[in-house]
């Protein structure tokens, strides 16, 4: 199930979100920029007493050091 936060949230602000990357980031302007909002509605799912219990950043973090650690293990 995907389950919006309810914060719209910018590509580049997700890209540098991720790992902590300090470099630039380039967008290609002469592709298709995608959604032109990428907000998710969470009105419904909070009306059924559903909250964030872990940050957009928290979540990320944990999911890239999973998956860093599933990688050394291989």
């Amino acid at each position: 199930m995907n389950i919006g936060m309810g914060e719209d949230l910018t590509i580049k602000k997700l890209a540098e979100a991720v790992v902590g990357y300090k470099g630039e980031i380039v967008f290609d302007i002469s592709k298709p920029d995608g959604t032109p909002n990428k907000l998710m509605d969470a009105r419904r799912l909070q009306s059924l007493g559903w909250k964030v219990s872990v940050s957009l950043s928290q979540g990320l973090r944990q999911a890239y050091l999973d998956y860093l650690d599933q990688r050394t293990q291989a």
